[in-house]
């Protein structure tokens, strides 16, 4: 009697997802250090210089996190 065993599909399917995962992980950490650097830049500078720049206090984090975003990927 013969057997015939066949398999189908990619056995690094798996491998993909968990190098995906790590890869979004890698981006959060990413967008993470930028977001930190450009807040704290920003936080520093006096509310006459954010004038300046067209900034208001209230504006940094969305700013921060926009720069972020953009940095990033």
């Amino acid at each position: 009697m013969a057997y015939l065993t066949t398999t189908t599909g990619n056995g690094n399917a798996a491998f993909a997802g968990i190098a995906g995962t790590f890869e979004k992980i890698a981006l959060r950490l990413r967008e993470r250090r930028l977001y930190r650097e450009t807040f704290d830049g920003l936080s520093a500078l006096t509310n006459r210089e954010l004038a300046d720049l067209g900034l208001t206090r209230s504006d940094l984090r969305a700013v921060a996190r926009k720069a972020a975003r953009n940095a990033a990927r």
